[in-house]
């Protein structure tokens, strides 16, 4: 069992940066591959990044590429998403997303979530 808690979402203007952290409880955590998905406001949870249990592979959706980074701290239990270059159509609910498998871009399929942070940027 994994629970996952997010912070660090909030209001930024076009073209500044900001993190996202999400927690994780669990003794487990080091197995998963961790995940980051967003949700605009009547749209579908599209998959933004992904990074493997060791750390050592990432990949991102087109979309993000270049301008987000996902990073982990087994130790701390802590996945990151530094996210620079902000665009208004990045404004969306930020979920945490755990699972065994590294190719998580199926949100139907994911293990866990977390329970998700606002990021809106401004024009």
């Amino acid at each position: 069992q994994v629970q996952l808690v997010e912070s660090g979402g909030g209001l930024v203007q076009a073209g500044g940066s900001l993190g996202l952290s999400c927690v994780a409880s669990g003794r487990t955590f080091s197995r998963y591959a961790m995940g980051w998905f967003r949700q605009a406001p009547g749209k579908e949870r599209d998959f933004v990044a992904a990074i493997s249990w060791s750390g050592g592979s990432t990949y991102y959706a087109d979309s993000v590429k270049g301008r987000f980074t996902i990073s982990r701290d087994n130790v701390k239990k802590t996945v990151y998403l530094q996210m620079n270059s902000l665009k208004p159509e990045d404004t969306a609910v930020y979920y945490c997303a755990a699972d065994p498998s590294f190719l998580m871009r199926d949100p139907t399929k994911i293990d866990y979530w977390g329970q998700g942070t606002q990021v809106t940027v401004s024009s």
